[in-house]
């Protein structure tokens, strides 16, 4: 049928037709109707870090170490099987490092025990194991660990020990890695490996050589007339308990006093006052100096000079 315009109804439905499927283009490319979600893509390396040159700290805290590379353990209450995954681990972390383990039946630094019982995590998902830092000694220049404990649930159901190296990392003061390649991510896979810049971590920390560091860390003087009073704190930054050593104050570069200090632990001080020493000479400066006959980190921090405050 055609109307009076000379337009048929066909043609007006073709028309209206054509409307709606352009509205309905319209309304799909516009409009969302699917989300997609983006996820970062899993890195092609299997550094610690995801990019290094963020530099993020991978320990719980700054220069975390134990005392020497010479590192003992102790395993016990475990069956063969973890006992087995716990010393491949200890094995692995050597070929790798310049650390060494040695196992010991007191005293341990690090001990390693097992469980039956399953621990749950976040979300009630069952961990496989636990590890972590139990005593720390808190210097100016490391985090002196004295103790860390592994805690093995299970063994790896993979080729290389990851369950239990993951355990031990962190009980050499590593925290966990945001890299799914890592062997710090927190879910386990067995083509996690450790990576190159964690080996590197380790040996820079364990390049510092296993001695003492005094140090004052305060100190002051006042002359009386002929009488002086001085005031000093020394401490240990290093990394082992000092052997005994001398305190000696000087003026005019003569010897005004002298003091023994006995044997200091590793982050612990000492606080020292000395009164009426008696001095003919009327100083303008006094020099304070640890007298330490072994080894330290730095011998430079072991001299300090008071001068008069006008």
């Amino acid at each position: 049928m055609i109307n009076k315009k000379g337009f048929s109804w066909g043609s007006i439905l073709k028309f209206v037709f054509f409307l709606f499927v352009l509205g309905l283009l319209f309304f799909y490319w516009i409009f969302p109707i699917n989300e997609k979600n983006f996820i970062l893509s899993k890195p092609g390396h299997s550094n610690f870090t995801l990019n290094s040159s963020l530099g993020t700290n991978m320990q719980f805290y700054t220069n975390m170490r134990y005392q020497k590379s010479d590192i003992s353990y102790k395993i016990e209450d475990c069956p063969l099987p973890r006992e087995v995954e716990m010393k491949r681990s200890f094995e692995w972390i050597e070929n790798l490092t310049t650390l060494n383990f040695y196992e010991t039946q007191q005293n341990e630094e690090i001990s390693v025990t097992c469980k039956d019982t399953l621990i749950k995590g976040e979300r009630g998902a069952f961990i496989a194991g636990e590890g972590g830092v139990t005593n720390v000694a808190i210097t100016n220049n490391f985090h002196v660990i004295l103790q860390g404990k592994v805690i093995l649930i299970r063994e790896s159901q993979c080729p290389d020990p990851i369950i239990g190296t993951h355990e031990l990392l962190h009980a050499l003061g590593f925290e966990h890695s945001e890299n799914p390649n890592n062997i710090m991510y927190p879910t386990v896979n067995c083509n996690q490996i450790i990576g190159e810049d964690l080996i590197k971590e380790i040996d820079y920390l364990y390049s510092f050589p296993s001695v003492p560091d005094l140090s004052f860390e305060n100190a002051s003087a006042k002359l009386k007339g002929k009488y002086l009073d001085v005031n000093m704190t020394i401490r240990n930054n290093g990394l082992k308990n000092s052997e005994e050593s001398k305190v000696i104050v000087y003026g005019k570069n003569k010897v005004l006093s002298e003091v023994d200090i006995s044997s200091i632990s590793i982050g612990s001080g000492r606080i020292i006052s000395l009164t009426n020493i008696f001095t003919l000479t009327n100083p303008n400066e006094i020099e304070l100096f640890i007298n330490y006959s072994e080894d330290e980190l730095n011998k430079k921090n072991n001299r300090v000079l008071l001068e008069i405050n006008n």
